[in-house]
């Protein structure tokens, strides 16, 4: 049941990520198909979502968290391609935080090291959308890290999680070359 929850929020934040990235209301872009594409040669999901505009479609790879090690409302890691060919890099919830906050978050490699960030929201608050600077950790270093251990607080609720990245390499390169297309 837990699985099929996250599945669905994959399905559900890749549409609004979609449609949050390319400005438009979340209401009319929740009734967009999705269009599956098969996924790399690992255990991350390749998702392209139709945007809002006819042709317009956005490439995601996601990672569902490892379930053992994380806590029940943090739902994984996603990389997607944004406008202006900026990548963005988010933490799904499977319990939103208000639209409005700015969480902190910690981040910290199997390889050693820590990082923290003030984040914003996405997706109606269902995804902490990581600052700019961290696109470039995915595109690097956590290429060849074999996890992430990230905490997210906001107020007085902190969300645990933990996210393989085995593959990410592939899953990475698969991305950018379908970002613009």
């Amino acid at each position: 049941m837990a699985l099929f929850a996250i599945g669905a929020l994959f399905l559900a934040l890749g549409s609004q990520a979609a449609c949050i990235a390319a400005s438009a209301s979340e209401l009319a872009c929740l009734s967009r198909p999705q269009i599956r594409v098969a996924a790399p040669s690992s255990s991350w999901k390749f998702t392209r979502t139709q945007g809002p505009k006819d042709g317009e479609s956005f490439a995601s790879i996601m990672k569902t968290a490892d379930t053992t090690q994380s806590d029940p409302d943090f739902a994984g890691l996603i990389v997607r391609c944004a406008p202006r060919g900026k990548i963005d890099v988010l933490l799904p919830l499977i319990r939103p935080f208000s639209p409005k906050s700015h969480p902190k978050v910690t981040i910290t490699s199997a390889m050693g090291g820590t990082l923290t960030f003030e984040a914003s929201m996405a997706a109606a608050g269902a995804a902490v959308l990581l600052p700019d600077e961290v696109s470039a950790f995915a595109a690097g270093k956590w290429q060849t890290t074999p996890s992430l251990s990230v905490v997210v607080q906001e107020s007085d609720s902190e969300i645990k999680g933990m996210v393989a990245l085995n593959g990410l390499r592939e899953a990475y390169h698969s991305l950018l070359t379908n970002c613009g297309q």
